[in-house]
């Protein structure tokens, strides 16, 4: 890691310990970087929005795409102060920046009481068996939006 790629990550820390200190939410910072600019940023904000997916990374993408007029990270590095959950890693994939920076492992998440291996068990199980019971219905009645989104000539893939 070079010189400028640590203050990035000090700033998500910064942002981490800012959010614990004003009381938005857990122990958690995170900033977008493009062109050696931060154009997002976010702490954890869970417990002050009553929104359990405004973790830091999913704010701090939120605030780069905003910026950045696109739903598309491309070129951009995510500095975090800690290994993305599951739910982030799936909002990360999905931003499609170039990498990932942390700062703790997610082992270390779990000894200060923010514990996600659960989660990775529960994907590894059947549907049948996962511990909030899901259920199927209306197949073919919901395959027809996936039919009209495959027939418009207009849409924006992503």
């Amino acid at each position: 890691m070079n010189q400028q790629e640590e203050v990035f990550l000090r700033e998500a820390i910064q942002l981490a310990k800012e959010g614990i200190r004003t009381g938005q939410g857990g122990p958690f910072g995170a900033v977008v970087v493009k062109d050696g600019q931060i154009i997002g940023r976010g702490c954890n904000q869970v417990t002050s929005t009553n929104d359990p997916t405004a973790h830091a990374e999913i704010v701090a993408i939120r605030d780069a795409c905003q910026h950045l007029n696109t739903y598309q990270l491309t070129g951009c590095v995510l500095y975090t102060s800690c290994e993305p959950c599951p739910m982030c890693l799936g909002a990360i994939y999905w931003a499609r920046p170039e990498r990932i920076v942390y700062g703790c492992f997610h082992s270390d998440a779990a000894q200060a009481g923010f514990d996600d291996h659960f989660i990775y068990q529960e994907l590894e199980k059947p549907r049948e068996a996962r511990r909030i019971p899901m259920q199927q219905l209306l197949r073919s009645e919901a395959w027809t939006v996936f039919e009209e989104w495959i027939a418009k000539t207009d849409k924006t893939n992503y």
